[in-house]
This record gives structure tokens, C-alpha cells and sequence, in this order.
């Protein structure tokens, strides 16, 4: 079993640590960002959603016209396109990037932001919605004859995507740690996602999940988010965190944002912020500084340590089941780069072995 890597990329430069400029939509940013994940050698770049930024299908396919080889993993919400609009949209966009389209599928973890969007359901009717979205999402997609569909919150009749997805089969990420959203995971999701919670708390989430998923007669892939500090030595790498916690509480307090909205919907970020009020450092090199500053509102925990202790830090969390890996810096562009150089290398090199060692023995 190989470990994969994904980054995330985004419209513009901007961070907790670094003001957002330039344009909102940054076309030469979105084409490089992209480049630089490719020739870092990352396997796929998440895009992600919000309520009151550019659409992600868009930066997906420009940032697909700009790279050859990487894959992406488009955020989608449910609720704002109907599902078998949404499924034409996901099979053209596959098209478009040569097979190399995954989708993420949120829910949504905060009242206050769905309804930006015109959605006033509440956090159990959302979840109730996916199901049936993913269900219907699922048919367009394969189905090679016209079908009906009648639940309670889609209708169709005659539906059908002439066109289908170039793979064989789109992926489908999902994520969320309240019972309800494992309930859908369980039932359509083929990549499971974590946020970056100390060893303990990720090893329950994989045993339940996978527990859940078995009962459906599925087997399921886990992926886990972090933002790598890494320096040259480890007291280097703890020095630029207490930098960056720094800089990151300044930007919070001067410019009143927030590095997107609390979420007291979501059992996720209730669960990272309970990790940061326990104690900011987890297990060998886990840092929730930064998490407790943003109320666990999003994938906030860093490793922190050089790149040999980060990829053995990520090694211990492959070994609970988890073989894929979403990091992204507080340098955006710049620490993709950086992660290129050594940690994966570093880190796929360190499973290889581990998997040879296991074969001859």
C-alpha cells in the first residue's frame, strides 16, 4: 500500500500569515500554484468552497489547462445544483482534465454560511440531503438508461447524463464525525477524510468509519489533513511555529476575519478544539496552536519538526489505515514547494521500505 499525497491550491495568495492582494481571481497564480504542486510531485490538489468566493469547477479547469500529469479533488456542497445537473457538470469536468477528477463532498458544518447561500436546512436535514443527493448523483453517472427518482428532497423524471465520467468510476471523498455523517459515508464514500487529530482520536475515527462502511458491504480509504512546519533542525521548526502563531494572532486581531467562520455544527472542529484545549502538543510533533486560534474551524493542526521527524510522524498515521495525506503550508505556494524537496520523497521512500520489510519477512 503506497501513501498519497494531496495539497490544496487556491485563487490568490493568502493565508493566516500573509494579507490577501492581487486579484480575488488570480489566473496566473491559480496556473502556477497548480505547477508547483505537479512538479513538487504531489498525486492531487484539492479546490475548495466557500460561500462568498470564485467557483471551483472554473479554478479546477484552469488550473487542469495549466498541469499535465496531477489529479484534483473538487469541494461540492449539495443543495445549490440539483444532483443530476451536478453529475453532467462532474462528467464534463472529468473530460475536461483527462480523468483526473475527484469530488469532495461537504454538507456544510455552519448554519450562518449555508445560508448565504439561500440553504436553511439544519445540520441532520443536511446530511439527510447528501444521502439522497449522492444516491441520485450516482445513478446520472451510471446509469445507461433514463430513470425516475422521487425522495424528499429530489424528484426526476426521465432523468440522464448522456455523458459519463472518463474514468471508470468518479471518486468520491467525504468527510464529517457526527454519527449522521458517517451514516452517508458508510453508504457512498470511497475516500474517508480526517482532519489532523492526534494519534488516538484518528485510530477510533478509522475503526468506527471502517466499522460503519463493513456493515454496508463496502470497503473504504482514509485521508488525514496537516500543515507541516519544517525546519532544518527541530528547534528551527518550533521557532518558525511560535512565528507563525504569532503573525496569525496579529492578522486575526487586526483585520477581525477569521479564517473561516466557527462551525458549532461541526463534531470535527468541536473535536480539534477539544485537542487544543487539552494541551497544544500531541504525541510526537503534532501542534494545535493554530486550530485553537480558529475554534477548529478547519484542517488548522501542524507537524512540527524536521522533515525526518514529520514524515516519521506521518508514518505512524499510515500505519493505522491511512494512506493518503492532505498537507498544506502557511506559505501557500512556497512551502509546496519545500514539501517537494524532502518530505515526499522522504516519507514515500520510508513506506516503501516498511513495505519490503514486511514482504520478506
Amino acid at each position: 500500500m503506497s501513501i498519497q499525497f494531496l495539497g490544496m491550491i487556491g485563487h490568490r495568495l493568502a493565508s493566516e500569515i500573509i494579507p490577501a492582494s492581487g486579484p480575488l481571481f488570480d489566473k496566473n497564480y491559480i496556473a502556477n500554484f497548480a505547477r508547483a504542486h505537479e512538479e513538487a510531485g504531489f498525486d492531487r490538489i484539492l479546490v475548495g468552497y466557500w460561500s462568498d468566493q470564485p467557483d471551483g469547477f472554473l479554478v479546477t479547469a484552469h488550473a487542469a489547462a495549466n498541469t499535465s500529469r496531477i489529479k484534483f479533488l473538487l469541494a461540492h456542497r449539495p443543495g445549490f445544483v440539483s444532483p443530476t445537473l451536478a453529475a453532467r457538470k462532474l462528467a464534463s469536468l472529468d473530460h475536461l482534465t483527462d480523468g483526473r477528477l475527484a469530488v469532495h463532498i461537504i454538507s456544510g458544518g455552519s448554519d450562518s454560511e449555508q445560508r448565504r447561500d439561500g440553504d436553511f436546512l439544519n445540520k441532520a436535514e443536511r446530511y439527510a440531503r447528501t444521502d439522497e443527493f449522492l444516491s441520485v448523483l450516482n445513478k446520472s453517472l451510471t446509469s445507461e438508461q433514463a430513470y425516475d427518482h422521487q425522495g424528499d428532497f429530489y424528484r426526476a423524471e426521465q432523468a440522464f447524463s448522456a455523458i459519463k465520467p472518463l474514468q471508470h468510476k468518479l471518486p468520491v471523498y467525504f468527510g464529517g464525525s457526527s454519527p449522521e455523517a458517517i451514516d452517508v459515508a458508510a453508504r457512498h464514500a470511497d475516500v474517508f477524510a480526517l482532519w489532523g487529530e492526534p494519534l488516538q482520536g484518528a485510530a477510533e475515527t478509522v475503526q468506527t468509519v471502517r466499522a460503519a462502511a463493513a456493515r454496508q458491504g463496502r470497503d473504504i480509504k482514509f485521508n488525514i489533513s496537516f500543515r507541516p512546519i519544517i525546519g532544518k533542525t527541530e528547534k528551527e521548526a518550533w521557532e518558525r511555529a511560535e512565528h507563525i502563531y504569532e503573525t496569525a494572532q496579529k492578522q486575526l486581531a487586526d483585520s477581525g476575519y477569521t479564517f473561516g467562520l466557527p462551525k458549532p455544527q461541526s463534531v470535527g472542529a468541536q473535536r480539534l478544539l477539544a485537542a487544543a484545549n487539552e494541551s497544544d502538543r500531541h504525541d510526537k510533533v503534532l501542534w494545535t496552536g493554530v486550530a485553537k486560534l480558529v475554534s477548529g474551524g478547519y484542517n488548522s493542526t501542524a507537524l512540527v519538526g524536521t522533515a525526518d521527524q514529520v514524515s516519521d510522524a506521518l508514518l505512524d498515521y499510515y500505519n493505522l489505515g491511512i494512506d493518503s495525506v492532505l498537507i498544506r503550508g502557511f506559505d501557500p505556494l512556497n512551502d509546496a514547494v519545500e514539501y517537494g524537496r524532502e518530505l515526499l520523497p522522504l516519507t514515500r521512500e520510508k513506506v516503501a521500505a516498511q513495505t519490503r520489510g514486511k514482504r520478506s519477512a
